[in-house]
């Protein structure tokens, strides 16, 4: 009996794995995807190569006190890495979203919440509030930092592992690809 019920609820999933990163997408996209963008925006000032100075402030926020907040004293390093930053913000996104190179793009998004987190617990001092940091294993489930970014790095850990799935440009090019491959290799 169980078996046999096993296999009635559960072996249509087992077989077909396309429906839970199409869900993880559909919940990035829901959750994540406009706290992104608005957090990228805020790093931008005028035009697309125009960094505010709260960019700096947001990315190297013990550096920029170290030079009295003066965006000048920073070099051509300093603004590559927040633009890449803040583009990462708009693409990444994006490309999760769309289903577009979603393995890699979960993947860079999931290094760049490491060095968010990092630079919001050392370089901004959350580290020292209890409330930012947050904690495992505890009764209160929001906790910033612990608790809210592992359930964003779970949520692209089913993308990185089981691809964009159902709705996505990635299986319309995988599928495309099948297809130029059948053609190619003659029928047996």
């Amino acid at each position: 009996m169980i078996p046999m019920l096993r296999a009635l609820l559960f072996a249509p999933t087992d077989r077909n794995d396309r429906w839970l990163p199409l869900l993880a997408r559909f919940v990035f996209a829901a959750t994540l995807l406009v706290y992104f963008w608005k957090s990228a925006l805020t790093k931008l000032d005028g035009g697309p190569f125009s960094l505010s100075t709260g960019a700096y402030a947001q990315i190297f926020p013990k550096a920029f006190e170290a030079v009295g907040y003066d965006v000048s004293q920073f070099g051509i390093y300093h603004w590559a890495v927040v633009m890449a930053g803040t583009y990462a913000e708009f693409v990444l996104p994006a490309l999760l979203v769309l289903g577009l190179l979603a393995r890699p793009a979960a993947l860079g998004m999931m290094g760049f919440i490491v060095v968010q987190s990092l630079t919001d617990l050392f370089g901004h001092g959350g580290i020292a509030h209890a409330e930012t940091l947050g904690a495992w294993f505890d009764r209160v489930p929001d906790g910033v930092i612990l608790d809210q970014r592992a359930f964003w790095m779970l949520l692209l850990g089913v993308i990185a592992v089981k691809g964009a799935g159902a709705l996505s440009v990635d299986g319309v090019l995988a599928g495309g690809a099948a297809q130029r491959r059948d053609a190619v290799v003659p029928a047996q």
